[in-house]
C-alpha cells in the first residue's frame, strides 16, 4: 500500500515520502503527515529475533513506501554501522525499576544520531528519485544535540551544504564546541543572539520566503531541513521504540502483545511523537509519559488544553528541551483534530498572532493516552544523585527530567507496567550539570576537567566524540543577530 503525505495546512497538498524529505516543510509553514500509518504486520516475536537494522527496514519500508527495497537497506545499512560504539545501536539498560533506552551510542552521543545518520542517504537517495540537480542546502536551528549531529551526517556529502544556526548562550560548553569544531568544506555554524525559538522561526521563516527561493534556485540551491519537522527524521525515530519493545520480549519482561509505557523528555515533540506513530502502526504502548523541565509549556498544555508560549523563557541543565514552541506538536494536533487540516490551519494561526490557541473539547478527548509533568531544576538533579547512589547508573540531565517524571506518574497512579524511559544523550555531554549533581565538591571545575571525573567514578570510557574535541581548533565563529539570519545565509551562499 503506497503511504503519500499531505501538509497538516493543507490536505489538498500531497507528496510522495521522498518528495517530503527534499522539502523538509510543506507550503504555509505545514508539516508533512502520512495519509495512513499502516499495520506493522510482522509478529512482534517474529522482531524480536531481528537485528537493529532488520527492524529499521520492517518499520520504514511501510512508512516510505516510493523508496524501493535496494534503495532503503543500502541507507540503513550505511547508516547503522562501526559510527555506533556497540551492535546494539540502541542497548536497553535495566536500573532504577525501569527501562532505558540508551540513545546515545552514535557519532555524537546523543539521541539525533539515530536519525540524522540516516537522513543524509535518504535526501540524497530522494534527490537522486525526483531527478533534483541543485545542490540542496540544510537550513536547520538547533538547541544543542540536532546541530552536531546533522553536521556530522552531511559533512562532506557531495550535492549538499549544511547551515546551522544555534542560541549562542543556550547550549552546553560540550555542545558549543562539538559544533564549531565540526570539519567539512560544506558545512556552517552561526550562533544567533537570541533563543532556540528565535533561530527556529528564522528557519521556518526563511523556508517559507519565496522570493529567496528563486534566488536560491537561479543559482543552483534549494532548501532542505534536517530537524524534526522533516519526516525523514521522524520515521527513523519510530524504529527505536519497537526496536525496545522487541528486546522486551527476547529477553522474557513481557510476552508480544503485553502494553509498556514510554517516557520522553521533550521540547520539540518529535520524540514522543515517533513513539505515538508507532502505537498508530500496531505497538502496544498504554500511556505516552511527556516530561518537560521548567520551560513546561507541554506539561500546561496536556493539563489545560490551552496552549501558550506568553512566558519566559528559562535556560536550564537540559538545554536541548530549552523550547516554548514545539514544532512537532502540530502533526499530534492535525490527528486529533480528525485530520482536519483547516481547523489546525486555524491553531498554528492563533499560535503565530496572539502566541496561543485553545483546543476543543472533543479534541482533549484524543488525548487520553498521554500524561504530562515537569521536573525542577532542583528534581532533576536530586534524581542524578539519587540514581548513582542506588544504582551506579549515571544519567544525563535530559534523561533525569524523565526520571523524575516518571516517578511522579507511578506516584500520582499507581501505574507499574513495564517502562520504556528514553534516555536521550550521554552524560558526558552535560559533565558539569551532571557532576555538580552528584557532589557539590566538583562545582568551578572545567567541563573538560569533569570529562576525567566522571570517568573515574563512572567507569564508563570516555566517548570518542569527547576525546576528539578536547583540543579541536575552532573552525566556526560567526555571530549574528536573529534578525541578521537570512543575511547570513545569503553571505554564506554568496546569493
Amino acid at each position: 500500500m503506497a503511504v503519500t503525505y499531505k501538509s497538516t495546512r493543507n490536505s489538498n497538498e500531497t507528496v510522495t515520502a521522498s518528495q517530503a524529505i527534499l522539502k523538509g516543510l510543506a507550503e504555509n509553514g505545514g508539516l508533512f503527515v502520512p495519509d495512513c500509518i499502516p499495520a506493522l504486520n510482522v509478529d512482534l516475536n517474529e522482531l524480536s529475533k531481528m537485528s537493529y537494522q532488520e527492524v529499521a527496514y520492517e518499520v520504514m519500508s511501510r512508512m516510505l513506501t516510493d523508496f524501493t527495497e535496494e534503495e532503503l537497506k543500502h541507507c540503513i545499512n550505511s547508516a547503522y554501522d562501526k559510527k555506533f560504539d556497540t551492535d546494539e545501536i540502541a542497548p536497553l539498560v535495566k536500573k532504577a525499576g525501569a527501562n532505558y533506552l540508551e540513545l546515545f551510542h552514535g557519532s555524537t552521543i546523543a539521541f539525533k544520531d539515530m536519525a540524522l545518520s540516516i537522513l543524509p542517504y535518504l535526501l540524497v537517495t530522494s534527490a537522486k528519485k525526483n531527478q533534483i540537480k541543485n545542490d540542496i542546502v540544510i537550513l536547520t536551528a538547533t538547541s544543542g544535540d540536532t546541530g552536531k549531529a546533522a553536521l556530522a551526517g552531511f559533512a562532506d556529502v557531495p550535492g549538499t551544504k549544511i547551515i546551522v544556526f544555534y542560541p549562542k548562550n543556550g547550549v552546553s560548553p560540550i555542545q558549543e564546541k562539538q559544533m564549531v569544531t565540526q570539519k567539512g568544506d560544506n558545512t556552517s555554524v552561526v550562533g544567533i543572539i537570541g533563543n532556540f525559538d528565535d533561530a527556529q522561526t528564522g528557519v521556518k521563516n526563511m523556508f517559507n520566503d519565496k522570493e529567496l527561493a528563486k534566488e536560491m534556485d537561479d543559482k543552483g540551491f534549494q532548501f532542505s531541513s534536517a530537524n524534526s519537522i522533516n519526516i525523514g527524521r521522524l520515521v527513523p525515530q519510530m524504529v527505536y521504540y519497537v526496536y525496545a519493545y522487541t528486546r522486551l520480549v527476547a529477553d522474557g519482561s513481557i510476552k508480544a502483545g503485553d502494553e509498556i509505557n514510554v517516557v520522553v523528555p521533550t521540547g520539540n515533540f518529535g520524540n514522543i511523537l515517533a513513539a505515538y506513530y508507532a502505537k498508530e502502526m500496531g505497538l502496544p504502548i498504554a500511556k505516552f509519559i511527556c516530561a518537560s523541565n521548567d520551560n513546561k509549556v507541554l506539561y500546561d498544555f496536556f493539563e489545560t488544553g490551552v496552549y501558550d508560549k506568553n512566558r519566559e523563557f528559562i535556560l536550564t541543565t537540559s538545554p536541548s528541551m530549552d523550547i516554548l514552541i514545539s514544532s512537532n506538536l502540530e502533526r499530534l494536533i492535525y490527528r486529533i483534530a480528525g485530520d482536519d487540516s483547516d481547523k489546525n490551519a486555524e491553531l498554528m494561526n492563533a499560535l503565530t498572532t496572539s502566541g496561543k490557541y485553545e483546543i476543543t473539547e472533543d479534541m482533549k478527548k484524543n488525548l487520553s493516552e498521554f500524561y504530562g509533568n515537569y521536573a525542577s531544576e532542583e528534581e532533576t538533579a536530586e534524581t542524578i544523585k539519587k540514581i548513582y547512589a542506588s544504582d551506579h547508573y549515571i544519567m544525563d540531565t535530559h534523561t533525569a527530567v524523565a526520571a523524575t517524571v516518571y516517578e511522579k506518574y507511578v506516584a500520582a497512579t499507581g501505574d507499574k507496567k513495564p517502562t520504556v524511559i528514553a534516555s536521550t544523550a550521554s552524560p558526558y555531554k552535560f559533565t558539569r550539570s551532571v557532576m555538580e549533581s552528584i557532589d557539590k565538591k566538583y562545582a568551578g571545575q572545567s567541563d573538560f576537567e569533569l570529562v576525567d571525573e566522571l570517568n573515574k567514578i563512572s567507569g564508563v570510557k570516555v566517548p570518542q566524540a569527547i576525546e576528539d574535541i578536547r583540543s579541536a581548533k575552532i573552525l566556526h565563529d560567526i555571530v549574528c543577530d536573529k534578525s541578521e539570519m537570512e543575511k547570513t545565509v545569503r553571505q554564506i551562499l554568496g546569493l
